[in-house]
């Protein structure tokens, strides 16, 4: 155990002082990243449709090649499922990663050969930053668990489908396995109460240092352990427990009832993962902010979110962005995806290196009057809520309200909190006017009248879960979506208020 710890201190300082020696380079490896992609596409349907052949620099390729969402890439998704080869990448992709959009219902996006082990590097390079920041590797001393999707794949013309999470399980490095849970079969679980039941039977007596997922999946893994038992503290039950990894959403409104759950405060390190691309990692305890995985097949542009709908837009790269604008995603990458747009929002906190925070989903806003209400000013709201109050909260999600019968509307939050005694009214108060000193334009519809101070509808205990086995996207990689700009969601949560 010893020389496995001064092993892994020795690896983590040399693959640490690589990247960090790469900082200054950044945008210029983010060009030739381009350069090698649209060479290696130049045969594919994709490249010549797009006379890649043509193309030897960023203006060029944004002549060329547009902004497209997952509907307008389809047509070539259902040439691929056909198992026809060189349509958007050489060859045909390894794996099909299916996920739920809100926008487009079921997606499949392709994962090759090249672009499958950013999955995995990213993941464990943002452990060894951890190890080299802090020294720390008693996390190596257990056992580990990710709170995944089911690892089983269906197939369709020689291409795996799954979810991503499932078709990551496949790559675990052989040098982890062995501390790595849930088994197989465990994981293999589709119905996710039964899942974490199982789960919670198989690690309740391990010693177990590293825990990841979603943090909403997590805190009910968390319960059901501490159910089965009877211990009141998951450090209680786990004492060697010492980092918790996380993506997927923001861990800032979960963090205080997580840090009761587990009776102690740990460390945290947040992915950015998706199925499109491992984007960034937290590369320091000291900073909550991302890097940016500029040298790892993926080339990245940035559309400033106060110019998209107007298509009159600029799209800018490492080259050229600016510290604290919002920007929408757009990536190209060694999966065979041409400036897609991932729908998600960031801005930038660093240039040199160049480090993100996720701001949120671009169509997951609230502007039914102009205001613009975008997850981080929501997020970081019921985060000083908590703390300030003392109160914890489940989930939660906000959508607008028009109520032209009355002449005015506002905003509802439908809130699931972990407290008693909850004083709606001053909750209602506090939170507008937290939004009121985030959000220019909502405190200028409320100072005008236009707006009413924002509504907190409380929902049952469970009625989140409830809601999202309702609609079958209990589990896994599925999330609550915190901002809605129309009433579909609440709609169906209605009957799980108080």
């Amino acid at each position: 155990m010893v020389a496995k710890k001064i092993f892994a201190k020795i690896f983590a300082f040399f693959v640490v002082y690589k990247i960090k020696k790469s900082y200054p380079n950044a945008a210029k490896i983010q060009i030739n990243t381009l350069k090698t992609l649209i060479n290696k596409a130049k045969k594919t349907k994709f490249g010549i449709e797009h006379q890649f052949h043509k193309i030897n620099s960023i203006e060029e390729y944004i002549d060329k090649v547009p902004i497209r969402d997952y509907e307008d890439i389809k047509k070539y998704i259902d040439e691929i499922k056909k198992g026809i080869k060189d349509v958007l990448w050489p060859g045909k992709p390894k794996y099909l990663a299916k996920t739920s959009g809100t926008t487009s219902g079921v997606k499949h996006i392709p994962i090759t050969n090249e672009s499958m082990p950013n999955h995995i590097l990213c993941s464990r390079n943002a452990l060894l930053f951890y190890i080299y920041e802090t020294g720390d590797t008693s996390f190596l001393n257990g056992k580990t668990i990710f709170l995944q999707g089911s690892p089983v794949l269906d197939e369709i013309n020689g291409i795996l489908i799954g979810r991503l999470s499932g078709i990551v399980a496949h790559h675990v490095p052989s040098y982890l396995k062995k501390n790595n849970l849930p088994s197989i079969k465990t994981n293999s679980i589709e119905d996710w109460e039964k899942k974490v039941n199982e789960i919670c039977n198989e690690t309740i007596n391990e010693n177990m240092t590293t825990i990841g997922g979603i943090p909403s999946w997590v805190q009910m893994y968390f319960e059901t352990l501490l159910k089965k038992s009877n211990k009141k503290t998951i450090a209680e039950l786990f004492k060697g427990l010492s980092l918790f990894v996380y993506g997927g959403v923001n861990f800032l409104p979960y963090e205080k009832i997580f840090n009761k759950l587990l009776g102690k405060k740990i460390n945290t390190i947040e992915y950015y993962p998706a199925s499109e691309g491992f984007f960034a990692y937290q590369n320091s305890q000291k900073d909550k902010s991302l890097l940016l995985q500029y040298n790892s097949g993926i080339f990245y542009e940035f559309i400033k979110t106060n110019e998209f709908e107007s298509e009159k837009y600029t799209r800018y790269n490492l080259t050229n962005v600016e510290v604290g604008v919002n920007y929408i995603l757009v990536v190209t990458s060694n999966a065979g995806l041409w400036a897609y747009n991932t729908g998600d929002t960031i801005k930038f906190t660093s240039l040199n290196p160049p480090k993100i925070l996720v701001t949120g989903r671009y169509k997951h806003f609230i502007s039914a009057f102009g205001e613009h209400v975008i997850s981080e000013e929501v997020e970081q709201s019921i985060s000083e809520l908590c703390y300030e109050k003392n109160i914890e909260v489940s989930e939660f999600t906000v959508a607008p309200l028009i109520s032209p019968e009355k002449g005015l509307s506002h905003h509802e939050w439908w809130i699931e909190f972990n407290s008693s005694n909850i004083d709606l009214d001053m909750i209602s108060y506090l939170l507008d006017k937290k939004m009121q000193e985030k959000n220019i334009y909502y405190k200028d519809l409320i100072k005008g009248k236009l707006l009413e101070r924002l509504e907190v509808i409380e929902v049952k205990k469970g009625g989140f879960n409830s809601y999202m086995k309702s609609i079958g996207k209990f589990g896994g990689q599925n999330k609550v979506p915190k901002l809605c700009n129309n009433r579909e969601y609440v709609k169906g949560l209605k009957k799980f208020a108080k």
